[in-house]
């Protein structure tokens, strides 16, 4: 799974950075799904190789502008562009009801079918290479983080296993390797129980706005990517609290005790500067973070894209 970061700025965009955005792209094919859309997403997606024919599905974390104003004018260039394939919005209600009033408002209609998805029943959804789930934030509305499973990974039967539970070699061992339950001795066998996974699966946990980053605690248990905000440093730690957001150090500590290997800030208030030599700069979120976590951590700037490999590795594929 890779991460190609669309915006990285909290509140307004700088020259630097755009609002936030997020692309997640499937391990194989051009599937891809995108976290938050804030204004002029969709041209930064010029920049990229993505095409929104392959967007599988869209997740919007909360409702404030700066995630979810690019939106409507995303969804009108598909339709534009001439796709039918339809397309599942996982998101606050209120997106929904001001999407839908925006285009009766500009008559606006599309040439494909809009599947929503109430994130405030922390659904868990499904699809053909990754399966995501939801959890509650703190934030100053309500606000959500998605994780990334990978499911359907390649995988090699367990024939010692299968053949001390007497089950005979054809047809059912090939049903077994399709990932089908089968039924034998009266039983109903989990096809999952004979098969041995080729590598873990990657986990990636994608988070919107929040001040409380120890709520993601079980979403991370087996995670090797972490995405959080870091708006401020400690410094304007008081100011954080009162809008609902983090400071380095707050997610460095987290990160931290949680054993995530690899941390990636983002959602940097427009304050902490490009210029590693300016003050206050980008770097200072950096050395905060990192004197508390000691796992891989980087910065997270527009069109910096990441590999996680099957090794749960997380390679920079640019230079941050």
């Amino acid at each position: 799974m890779n991460l190609l970061f669309l915006g990285t700025s909290a509140g307004t965009p700088t020259k630097q950075r755009n609002f936030s955005g997020l692309a997640l792209r499937e391990r194989t094919g051009k599937g891809w799904y995108l976290i938050d859309c804030g204004e002029a997403t969709q041209h930064q997606l010029l920049h990229t190789p993505l095409s929104l024919h392959g967007l599988r599905a869209i997740l919007i974390t909360h409702v404030h502008g700066d995630h979810c104003y690019g939106l409507p004018g995303l969804l009108a260039s598909a339709s534009m562009n001439g796709r039918t394939a339809p397309l599942t919005i996982v998101a606050p209600l209120g997106i929904q009801a001001w999407l839908e009033t925006t285009f009766s408002a500009t008559e606006l209609e599309l040439s494909f079918a809009l599947e929503f998805v109430d994130a405030s029943t922390l659904p868990q959804v499904a699809f053909e290479q990754v399966k995501v789930e939801t959890s509650t934030l703190s934030h100053r509305v309500p606000c959500y983080a998605y994780t990334f499973t990978e499911i359907n990974i390649a995988a090699d039967l367990d024939t010692a296993k299968l053949e001390r539970d007497g089950i005979p070699c054809g047809a059912l061992w090939g049903q077994v390797k399709q990932g089908i339950d089968i039924e034998f001795a009266g039983k109903r066998l989990r096809s999952g129980d004979y098969l041995i996974q080729k590598h873990p699966p990657r986990k990636i946990v994608i988070a919107g706005d929040n001040d409380r980053p120890a709520l993601l605690a079980q979403a991370c248990t087996g995670a090797q990517v972490l995405v959080h905000e870091a708006t401020y440093t400690q410094a304007l730690a008081e100011k954080a609290s009162e809008v609902g957001h983090s400071y380095a150090s707050l997610v460095g500590e987290f990160a931290e005790a949680a054993g995530v290997p690899h941390l990636v800030l983002t959602h940097f208030s427009p304050r902490y500067q490009f210029h590693p030599q300016a003050s206050p700069s980008i770097e200072e979120i950096r050395r905060e973070a990192q004197s508390i976590y000691s796992g891989s951590l980087y910065l997270a700037r527009d069109f910096l894209e990441f590999s996680l490999d099957k090794a749960g590795c997380l390679v920079a594929m640019t230079s941050e």
